[in-house]
């Protein structure tokens, strides 16, 4: 199992951290280690003094696929739910400014809660969802789906052109704007439409 995630998928997003709105999908990868399951504590690491959160929308992929035409995409996952990106912001600037990779700031280990999956039929419209996310009872994040840049099905044939997408890799779309830092004993709460899927706090 894989995580695949998209960068700057929300122009606003883009903006606030002064990054340019991109013309094709920002990709990069997590391990499987960074998976943080069942709604419990995110240990803050010792490495960062500026750890982000940033919610997102997780597609969960149900078969395997490459060169996946845009118009069957959709037949390519049949859950979704929360996430969060956890982000050490002050290792990826240094990195940006060098050049180099984002690994270090995006892929260690639980920098990947994910809530529970929900069958997509369960949604009137995939590109009309709202995502939340609430930092000690007040809400710091707020997206629709229909402002991603980037569809759901334009990602899945994107990403496949150069990734086999496999059963049970996680898709992470992209986070809306209101990143900000959390600190050991903050209380995060996220949100696709009304339910509540993610529920945990900061050590």
């Amino acid at each position: 199992m894989k995580i695949i995630a998209i960068g700057r998928n929300y122009a606003e997003h883009a903006k606030e951290l002064n990054n340019p709105v991109p013309a094709v999908p920002v990709i990069f990868m997590k391990p499987d280690t960074a998976i943080l399951k069942d709604n419990k504590p995110f240990y803050h690491p010792e490495f960062s003094t500026d750890i982000h959160h940033e919610v997102e929308l997780v597609l969960k992929v149900s078969k395997e696929g490459k060169h996946i035409a845009q118009k069957f995409a959709a037949s390519y996952f049949d859950e979704i739910g929360l996430g969060i990106d956890f982000t050490a912001r002050d290792i990826q600037q240094k990195h940006k400014e060098k050049g180099l990779p984002w690994e270090l700031a995006k892929a260690f280990d639980n920098s990947a809660p994910v809530s529970k999956f929900i069958p997509k039929s369960e949604f009137k419209d995939l590109n009309n969802l709202n995502i939340r996310l609430d930092l000690n009872e007040i809400t710091v994040q707020d997206g629709n789906t229909k402002d991603l840049l980037f569809s759901f099905e334009y990602i899945i044939a994107f990403v496949s052109q150069y990734i086999t997408l496999k059963k049970g890799d996680l898709i992470f779309t992209g986070t809306p704007k209101g990143v900000g830092k959390v600190n050991i004993g903050d209380h995060l709460c996220g949100y696709l439409e009304d339910q509540k899927l993610l529920d945990f706090y900061i050590r």
